[in-house]
């Protein structure tokens, strides 16, 4: 009896440890709805010609709008600038438990097509830094020349 009893409680412990925690729970609820790409900078003062999640350059994604549907962590960003690409790009995202290290959540973001297959498998992996109910901040660090490199995108929350 003893040890079915100490099963047991081992099986619940691995099965509450294996959930999602409640603080990733929460981010999707708040992160879901329509938001827009309002500003992105760099940590280094300067001209650049970044190509953001192998699509198109800065001056395209700002004044982007994206939505996000949590419960199937699927979503759409659609560009709407003058001298671009213009159109709905499609994505699926997950959301990490916070980095102990930076105390960030890591967003990964992978492009689909519209029924959710990827092309050509690659992803993109940015840091949750802000989230409230009005406005939300990615950074994403890349590598020039040897360094670290961080592009900040800035999002306001349009509507659920």
């Amino acid at each position: 009896m003893k040890k079915i009893m100490l099963l047991t409680v081992i099986m619940a412990t691995a099965l509450i440890s294996c959930g999602t925690p409640k603080a990733v729970t929460q981010s999707k609820k708040v992160l879901k709805g329509y938001w827009s790409l309002d500003n992105i900078s760099y940590s280094e003062a300067g001209t650049y010609n970044v190509n953001l999640f192998g699509d198109a350059n800065k001056d395209c994604f700002v004044g982007s709008t994206w939505r996000f549907i949590p419960n199937n962590n699927t979503a759409v960003y659609t560009i709407n600038g003058a001298n671009c690409s213009t159109g709905d790009r499609n994505f699926i995202f997950t959301i990490d438990p916070v980095d102990p290290d930076s105390g960030l959540y890591d967003f990964l973001i992978k492009p689909t097509d519209d029924k959710g297959k990827s092309e050509n498998k690659i992803g993109y992996r940015v840091n949750l830094a802000q989230l409230s109910e009005t406005s939300m901040m990615w950074i994403q660090t890349v590598n020039v020349d040897g360094k670290p490199f961080r592009i900040n995108m800035n999002f306001s929350k349009i509507n659920e």
